[in-house]
């Protein structure tokens, strides 16, 4: 059981795919086809940290020209 206060020590990678759009991926596992690591390995709260300052304008990217 995993609680509250254990650390999840798991490290994930930021990834953004051709539409300029964002998430993050479990770093032990092999990149979803379309989309490419940003940086290096983080926490999930850093990683989300980082995607609230790159992704600032959430439209995809083929729509905003």
């Amino acid at each position: 059981m995993h609680s509250e206060n254990d650390e999840d020590t798991t490290l994930y990678r930021v990834v953004r795919n051709h539409e300029d759009q964002y998430s993050i991926w479990r770093d032990d596992l092999s990149l979803p086809a379309g989309w490419n690591a940003v940086g290096e390995a983080r926490t999930r709260t850093q990683c989300l940290d980082l995607i609230e300052t790159l992704w600032v304008d959430l439209r995809p990217l083929s729509t905003r020209y």
